[in-house]
């Protein structure tokens, strides 16, 4: 029996529908690719942005441009990528606050990152420290808990705003040790935190570790604990925190690329790939270990896009235990 008209065309749609998906996922890029950041140039995801630029721009073969859009602790640009369109040329380097915590804490924010945004990959993670100002006598965290226990001390703690990582972190961490302290948020970020903690304006500080290495060698700055799994090779009689007694506290943050909701799988997939290669190349590697940075990605799009639904999770629940909420 023969196929009528009506369906063969059908069929004939199809095939040709398949035929064509993949090619177009590999003719990409054929024009600029823009990279937004949340955040002005000079911190930790900008410098994540600007290094992998040239190199992916190279392996494309196409201009990749950095479009810093700093303000609302991220939400400008978030709002920004997630409405542009599924096609490629709009991508977004995230981190933990912008993709994990700013979901939940936000009550203003006009877009859902978990909705509207969909991971790439992770591209690194960064070590952080735990910290205080020469002004205290503490030399662990267990030292700081006891001197706050024993002497009543009213200390100040800085973060980079409310609701960033800086802040949970150690919200979370005063709480599970039982002890309180003033919260100083910065809007600056770093260059105003550092400057904070070594005028003893804030007494402890919670700070990634290649804004606060330099100051830490000069003796303006007292680490008590480092959050990476090991020692560090730089600060090699820094304890970690679990050797400080409290393992698990203090977050390594990461930043991650994303791609607007509704970018077709291919393409998703191709994107992936290309990011990846780049990133785990040796000469990638050794620029971010200049700058402290370690090269984390991952084995799929969707092995990231799950991470970062457990991260909000997880970050949600510390937001309501500690009744943080940013209006």
């Amino acid at each position: 029996m023969s196929i009528g008209k009506p369906i063969g065309t059908l069929l004939a749609c199809v095939v040709a529908f398949g035929a064509c998906a993949a090619p177009a996922a590999e003719k990409f890029p054929a024009r600029p690719v823009r990279f937004i950041i949340p955040y002005a140039p000079g911190g930790a995801t900008d410098i994540t942005a600007r290094q992998l630029q040239p190199k992916i721009s190279e392996f494309w073969g196409h201009p990749v441009i950095v479009d810093n859009r700093a303000g609302a602790s991220g939400n400008i640009a978030l709002e920004l990528a997630a409405r542009s369109a599924p096609d490629g040329y709009t991508l977004f380097v995230g981190n933990v606050s912008t993709n994990a915590i700013n979901e939940t804490t936000f009550s203003s924010l006009k877009v859902k990152p978990s909705r509207d945004l969909t991971g790439v990959t992770n591209l690194i993670e960064l070590p952080h420290l735990w910290t205080v100002s020469t002004a205290v006598p503490a030399t662990t965290l267990k030292g700081l808990v006891d001197h706050v226990k024993r002497t009543g001390a009213l200390l100040n703690y800085g973060s980079a705003g409310v609701g960033s990582y800086p802040h949970l972190d150690t919200a979370r961490f005063l709480k599970t040790a039982g002890i309180e302290m003033t919260h100083v948020p910065y809007k600056g970020g770093a260059a105003q935190m550092i400057p904070a903690v070594m005028g003893n304006e804030v007494q402890f500080l919670f700070i990634n570790m290649a804004s606060s290495l330099p100051h830490i060698r000069t003796g303006r700055i007292k680490p008590l604990a480092t959050t990476w799994l090991t020692r560090r090779p730089e600060l090699p009689d820094v304890p970690t925190v679990a050797e400080s007694g409290f393992p698990g506290f203090g977050t390594n943050a990461w930043n991650g690329l994303f791609a607007p909701a509704g970018i077709p799988k291919p393409l998703l997939n191709r994107i992936h790939a290309d990011v990846v290669k780049v990133m785990e190349s040796p000469a990638m590697r050794e620029s971010l270990s200049k700058v402290f940075m370690s090269v984390v990605v991952n084995k799929s799009a969707g092995e990231f896009q799950q991470f970062v639904l457990q991260e909000i999770k997880k970050w949600g629940t510390v937001a309501a235990d500690n009744n943080i909420k940013v209006e």
